[in-house]
């Protein structure tokens, strides 16, 4: 992380429930010596009560060693029911606004997964709230653009609304590796060639961070002949969403496995 920081790299993701919790805590150690003045932070919480998500954020803030992240999100919001829960009575979103009354958190967002609908909802639901989301983040990638995709559906709308976007499942963990269509540098520059004000990868080791500095180093907007040569390449891989699987299976569904997460 100190090495990330320190070459540039400034965006670190992170999340409440992630490891039971001793992701926060490495990155809080991390962040200690003055590095948490070279991060923009961002973790997130599963409550979707205000009580629950009230603690989660205070538990966040003492492992990541801080007194404010800048940026807060409601994690895995992929049910149709989360949005209603999240901004109903006693909802979470009361937490949220009274952590950054309290200088505990600069901005708010939220993620999820699983379809594009659940994240128009959730703005749809926000809007009839009078709340406006900071940033939203959702999976990007080679095969999305094929399948449920957020990058047609949902990208446009964060566009015109102003809202940042952030990409994540660039690999879909590894299974669109696996699907041997694409190379990790083109599955990078692709996501670095959508409107996103960040595009977030997973980084495991020393190899990985410097493929991550490589990308962006090497990245040349693409064209559109470019472009639609590589997604004719993994148009029929994608085409179920076999590559995709936080889509279509439950597998990178914590919440779900974890309800008490949500309270």
């Amino acid at each position: 992380m100190r090495t990330a920081l320190d070459q540039g790299m400034n965006f670190l993701d992170n999340c409440w429930d992630y490891n039971g919790g001793v992701s926060e805590v490495r990155m809080g150690k991390a962040l200690q010596d003055g590095y948490r003045q070279k991060a923009f932070l961002m973790t997130k919480i599963d409550g979707r009560t205000k009580e629950v998500a009230a603690q989660q954020i205070d538990e966040s803030l003492k492992r990541l060693q801080t007194d404010h992240v800048d940026l807060m999100q409601f994690h895995e919001v992929i049910r149709l029911e989360d949005p209603d829960r999240i901004f109903g009575e006693g909802g979470a979103v009361e937490a949220m606004l009274a952590a950054k009354q309290a200088g505990k958190v600069r901005y708010i967002g939220f993620t999820g997964h699983k379809d594009p609908y659940v994240h128009l909802r959730m703005l749809e639901t926000a809007k009839a709230h009078n709340f406006h989301f900071d940033a939203v983040q959702m999976p990007l990638n080679v095969m999305d653009a094929h399948f449920r995709s957020f990058e047609e559906q949902v990208v446009p709308v964060l566009v015109r609304e102003k809202i940042g976007i952030l990409g994540m499942k660039c690999f879909g963990d590894h299974f669109i590796l696996d699907s041997k269509t694409v190379e990790p540098l083109e599955c990078l520059h692709y996501c670095l060639n959508l409107p996103v004000s960040v595009q977030i990868t997973g980084i495991d080791s020393m190899q990985i961070l410097d493929q991550a500095f490589e990308a962006a180093k090497t990245f040349k907007p693409m064209s559109k002949q470019q472009v639609a040569a590589l997604l004719a390449r993994t148009a029929q891989a994608a085409t179920v969403g076999k590559f995709e699987l936080y889509k279509t299976s439950s597998r990178f569904d914590g919440t779900a496995h974890n309800p008490s997460w949500l309270g």
